[in-house]
């Protein structure tokens, strides 16, 4: 037996005004919601310039991480399959996935008609092959993470669970890889990368922020860290920081873009939780601690103690 839909004509229990008793003329609603597709040529979509797949962004990142940290991540181990074999395999089926979203990335912008660009198409494959190309230097500088974030928290008891279960690390990860991608040149697929640990972690970094060595975000819920910050070496920060730039006023923001709207952290910079740290000329030098809650919008000298708000 079927029920009658609530508020339909076959429900007796619940009648509707004559207004509204018309069936919608799909074919009139659809004419309307097309002629509004055209009022915003950025997002039309043409056909063969579809967007990449956040599956597919999500798969290349599993792949990666268990490349990055093998055992850690992505496939397990299968008995006798030797694991330099393993890799290789890995990374071949990695290039076919990467690639295929980094030419998505590319092409969905890209001016040519048609289904394929074979100029997209070339870059992408030759984008992809130079970030991968770059994995061992890449790893050699997650392992420094991995060793700053045992070594700054006593309740890591090793740097597997530091690995396996650390959201500031999962964060970082994700956003060294999306950088990397971003500084050679790969549209969307870098933002999608870092969106995607923003909805795991609740942790926010833009893939165009340069981070340096040692890098370590204890606990991490609700960090942001802005396009352009500048972040020193053996950096800790904690839960709630915000790297960000100053409000503009509106209708300037597209204005000053490409210009550095974040603050520069230099090394051995502690930043405790729930700090605002705002500005593109505001630097926080080297050695100095930023207490928790404060509000910083000027700069600061090396190995200072900031406890109150700094305007």
């Amino acid at each position: 037996m079927t029920l009658p839909c609530p508020g339909s004509e076959d429900d007796p229990g619940t009648p509707l005004p004559p207004s509204s008793r018309r069936r919608l003329n799909h074919c009139e609603l659809a004419e309307q919601l097309v002629a509004t597709y055209g009022a915003d040529g950025d997002l039309n979509v043409a056909p063969g310039h579809e967007l990449p797949s956040p599956e597919g962004v999500a798969l290349a990142l599993d792949i990666l991480r268990g490349l990055l940290y093998p055992g850690y991540a992505g496939e397990a181990y299968l008995p006798g399959v030797p694991l330099l074999a393993r890799v290789e395999a890995q990374l071949a089926r990695l290039r076919v996935v990467l690639s295929q979203q980094i030419y998505r990335g590319l092409h969905h912008r890209c001016p040519v008609p048609g289904r394929v660009c074979t100029s997209c198409e070339h870059r992408a494959e030759a984008l992809c092959d130079r970030f991968l190309a770059g994995l061992p230097a890449l790893r050699l500088l997650l392992l420094k993470d991995v060793r700053a974030a045992y070594e700054g928290d006593p309740a890591a008891t090793g740097t597997d669970e530091v690995v396996f279960s650390y959201p500031g690390l999962q964060a970082v990860t994700i956003y060294r890889v999306a950088h990397a991608l971003h500084v050679l040149g790969a549209a969307i697929v870098p933002r999608m990368m870092t969106e995607q640990a923003h909805s795991e972690t609740g942790i926010d970094i833009h893939p165009g922020a340069t981070v340096g060595e040692s890098f370590f975000i204890d606990h991490g819920t609700g960090v942001v860290i802005g396009e352009t910050t500048v972040i020193g070496n053996r950096v800790r920060i904690y839960q709630g920081v915000t790297l960000g730039a100053l409000s503009l006023p509106p209708g300037s923001a597209r204005q000053n873009r490409g210009k550095k709207r974040h603050p520069t952290i230099e090394d051995d910079v502690i930043i405790y939780a729930n700090a605002t740290i705002l500005g593109g000329d505001t630097v926080i030098g080297r050695g100095a601690v930023i207490g928790g809650n404060t509000w910083v919008t000027s700069s600061v000298p090396p190995g200072t103690h900031v406890t109150t708000p700094c305007r």
